[in-house]
């Protein structure tokens, strides 16, 4: 470490001493500054708002969707969606200064489609294979 320091040290007497030639100071050019504005925070005491969605997709088997709605600083909604095993789970949840979050999860069974069997078709007798003719 204290090598390093005297080759520094070293290396600066050496250019400001006119033994080294010292490298010419690139300038950046100027840019102008714009002026930094603080941003206004808008402070809403009891904020409210309320949203939903719900999707239900025949081609690829999706199916999901939530609401929620929030009144000052208590939330509450429910989200459902279609698990791996074909269950439909249901969360009903609740949050608030005082409880928490607090989630009740339900689940349903898979709703399964009758299967109705196919009429089977006749099958034809398959004929023999004809007789190639090799000769051993």
């Amino acid at each position: 470490m204290i090598a390093k320091f005297i080759l520094v040290i070293g290396f600066s007497a050496a250019v400001s001493g006119g033994l080294l030639p010292a490298a010419p100071l690139a300038l950046a050019p100027a840019v102008p500054v714009a002026p930094v504005l603080n941003p206004v925070h808008e402070y809403d005491p009891h904020p409210q708002y309320t949203y939903a969605y719900d999707v239900q997709d025949a081609l690829t088997g999706d199916s999901k969707s939530q609401h929620e709605t929030r009144n000052g600083d208590v939330v509450s909604g429910s989200y459902s969606l279609i698990e791996a095993d074909g269950t439909r789970r249901i969360v009903e949840y609740t949050a608030d200064p005082i409880n928490g979050f607090n989630a009740v999860v339900h689940r349903e069974p898979a709703v399964v489609k009758a299967v109705v069997p196919a009429v089977p078709h006749a099958v034809a007798p398959l004929a023999p294979a004809p007789a190639l003719g090799f000769r051993f």
